[in-house]
């Protein structure tokens, strides 16, 4: 049982404070509106900085679809007529991610008081980004937010996928060198060693390469230790690279100059960006504004950089496909064409949704192929490796039996 103390108002508008005990605040608002009140704000007693609450709110994460069907169950709410603060007590019953649940009653607390939803919203930028926020935003001001909310949670829901669909592709290959790497590495600590001595004790005239495989065997027997903090090492100093601008701005070079991933790095940039340009026109908000705020979903620093001068140039007359003309060897050329078709016809967001649709199904499709384009690269790889230390230790043994017989 917990203590709260907390402040209501009466249905004639008399604001009041009590104290309560009860079992956790949903109990406390059944509580409080028993007697005729609604709860406007609380605070339970004892629950300092490290309550086991405070801590499980802290800490947890919020998942992506977590807030995917926090608009969209919003939006249902709304729709069928619930006004905004009971909506989102009802959500904060509902959710079960702890970290949400506090987010959203801090939101209902921040509406109740008389804010705006997306002011409410915009007061959590980690959790809400500024995508999110722009449509509810335009949402509220044009009188359609139910609609607003389920066009955001589309558009989240069809990135979630999409990350999803990627991710799940690249578990297949990276398992595999995994395992070559982790086999690779017993091979060298449990077989080699033997090899060696019994190569040592005959004497033999050992080729480079075994020589190499057979001091790379020495090193990670004799320093195993070394040799997992430098490889830990190695993997902490490449991420830091990575985090950094000139590092990321590499990886992004890298990514968009390899075979078959470049490709796919396009297609999912010109998904990304057209999906959410169309979701942000369609919703009332301004060219700039969507511009911006879709510089921010888009991750590849090229990208962003293409967003940043179609910026500059709708803010000085040009037509917005007219950056992407420019920039075909980013986008390809089917986003320009597509989005002047769009202006010139006056229907640039449905252009958008269908240029979405387009990159989204490519998309999909390659990912499910990447699995068999992609092995044949994968037997090359591990053909090499197999080969190479196949002869480096099969060589020498040839040797000695030739000089044996």
């Amino acid at each position: 049982m917990s203590r709260f103390t907390y402040t209501a108002e009466k249905a004639g508008g008399e604001i009041y404070t009590g104290i309560a005990e009860a079992q956790d605040r949903f109990e406390l608002y059944s509580i409080v509106r028993k007697e005729g009140g609604r709860i406007v704000s609380m605070q339970e007693e004892g629950a300092g900085w490290f309550s086991l609450k405070h801590l499980n709110a802290t800490f947890s994460t919020v998942k992506e679809y977590d807030k995917v069907l926090f608009a969209r169950n919003l939006g249902a709410m709304l729709s069928a007529g619930l006004a905004l603060a009971r909506a989102l007590a009802v959500l904060e019953r509902q959710t079960k991610n702890v970290r949400l649940a506090s987010v959203i009653g801090e939101v209902a607390s921040e509406v109740r008081r008389g804010a705006t939803l997306h002011e409410a919203l915009g007061k959590f930028p980690r959790l809400f980004s500024k995508l999110f926020v722009a449509m509810v935003r335009a949402g509220e001001e044009g009188g359609s937010l139910p609609d607003a909310l389920q066009v955001v949670s589309d558009q989240m829901e069809r990135m979630y996928q999409l990350k999803k669909k990627i991710r799940g592709a690249m578990i297949y290959p990276c398992i595999i060198l995994v395992a070559i790497f982790g086999i690779g590495v017993l091979m060298m600590i449990k077989v080699v060693p033997t090899l060696a001595q019994t190569f040592a004790e005959m004497d033999a005239a050992l080729p480079a390469s075994t020589q190499f495989v057979i001091g790379m065997s020495n090193f990670l027997v004799q320093y195993t230790f070394v040799a997992l903090g430098g490889g830990a090492a190695l993997v902490a100093g490449l991420y830091m690279l990575v985090r950094t601008p000139l590092g990321r701005r590499s990886m992004d070079l890298l990514l968009l100059r390899t075979p078959l991933i470049g490709t796919m790095v396009r297609e999912v940039n010109a998904a990304r960006t057209s999906r959410t340009l169309a979701s942000l026109l369609s919703s009332g908000v301004d060219v700039l504004a969507s511009l911006e705020i879709t510089g921010e979903v888009v991750q590849n620093y090229y990208f962003k950089q293409v967003l940043r001068d179609a910026g500059k140039g709708v803010g000085q007359g040009e037509p917005l496909s007219t950056a992407f003309v420019r920039k075909e060897d980013l986008y390809p050329a089917f986003v320009g064409e597509m989005m002047a078709v769009g202006e010139e016809t006056g229907n640039l967001a449905e252009m958008l949704k269908r240029l979405a649709l387009f990159y989204e199904d490519e998309v999909d499709r390659k990912t499910k192929d990447m699995s068999t384009i992609i092995e044949p690269f994968l037997m090359v790889i591990i053909g090499g490796a197999v080969g190479f230390f196949a002869v480096s230790m099969i060589t020498p043994i040839y040797q000695l039996s030739q000089n044996i017989n």
